[in-house]
C-alpha cells in the first residue's frame, strides 16, 4: 500500500506482463494467476501468498516479483480471471429484468464456485478488463430502462452487493438461535418464533434481487 505522498501506481492492467530484467521467464503470468486461484478454492484467500504460489509453482517466491509487484496485484488479476467466467453474457431478453436476475445467478454461481471472492471484491482497486465488460453488458441490458445513469450503476452495484450476501450466507454458520433466551421481554419476537403457521416456499434470491432492482430502476424514476 502507498503512503498519502507516494505516487499512485497504475493499475496492473496497463503494466508489462513481466519485468524486464533478470532471466527468461518460467512461467506466465495467467499460470501465476491460474495457480493463486486453486491454492484459493482449496485454502481459502487467506493461504494466498506470493510464497504459497511460488511453491504450487515449484519456483522460488521471488521470482514472482519478475511479474507482480505485491500481492495486491495478484489479488486483482484472480478477481479479474474470475470474472471472466462471467462469460458469455446473456443476450438482451424482451424484459430487461429477467436478464438482470439470470446475470445475477450467474454471479452466485460464480461465488459458490470461488467463495474466496466475497472477501477480496469489497477492496478499494481499479476494475479489470473482464469486470469492467460485465459491467457494460449490463449497462447495455438496461439501456431500455428510462432511469439515471448514475441511478443504473447504483442498481448494478446493490445487484452485486446483494448476491455476495447470498453467498457469504450459503457458508456461514447456523444461527445460534434463542434457546435459553427468556422472551418475555420481547412479545412480538415470541409471537412471531411460535407462530404455527408455514410461510409459502419461495425464491429469496429472485424475489429480493427484482424487489432491489424495479425499486432502484422503477418505482424511483419519477
Amino acid at each position: 500500500m502507498t503512503s498519502p505522498d507516494e505516487p499512485a501506481r497504475p493499475p496492473i492492467w496497463s503494466r508489462p506482463a513481466r519485468g524486464q530484467r533478470g532471466p527468461a521467464p518460467s512461467h506466465s503470468r495467467d499460470e501465476i494467476v491460474a495457480a493463486a486461484i486453486a491454492v484459493a478454492d482449496a485454502d481459502g484467500i487467506g493461504a494466498v501468498s506470493m510464497r504459497a504460489v511460488a511453491a504450487a509453482l515449484h519456483t522460488g517466491a521471488g521470482s514472482l516479483y519478475r511479474y507482480l509487484s505485491s500481492r495486491d496485484d495478484l489479488l486483482d488479476l484472480m478477481v479479474d480471471r474470475a470474472a471472466g467466467e462471467l462469460c458469455p453474457y446473456p443476450e438482451a431478453g424482451d424484459d430487461w429484468l429477467d436478464t438482470m436476475l439470470l446475470l445475477a445467478r450467474r454471479q452466485l454461481d460464480l461465488y459458490r464456485r470461488h467463495s474466496w471472492l466475497v472477501a477480496v471484491l469489497p477492496r478499494p482497486t481499479a476494475p479489470g478488463p473482464q469486470s469492467l465488460a460485465w459491467f457494460d453488458h449490463c449497462l447495455s441490458v438496461l439501456r431500455p430502462v428510462p432511469a439515471a445513469t448514475t441511478t443504473k450503476f447504483e442498481a448494478i452495484a446493490m445487484m452485486t452487493g446483494v448476491t455476495s450476501l447470498f453467498a457469504r450466507q450459503e457458508t456461514a454458520a447456523p444461527p445460534v438461535g434463542f434457546t435459553g433466551i427468556d422472551l418475555a421481554a420481547y412479545p412480538n419476537l415470541a409471537a412471531a418464533i411460535t407462530d404455527p403457521s408455514p410461510s409459502a416456499p419461495r425464491d429469496l434470491f429472485a424475489t429480493t434481487v427484482r424487489s432491489v432492482l424495479r425499486g432502484l430502476l422503477v418505482d424511483d424514476a419519477g
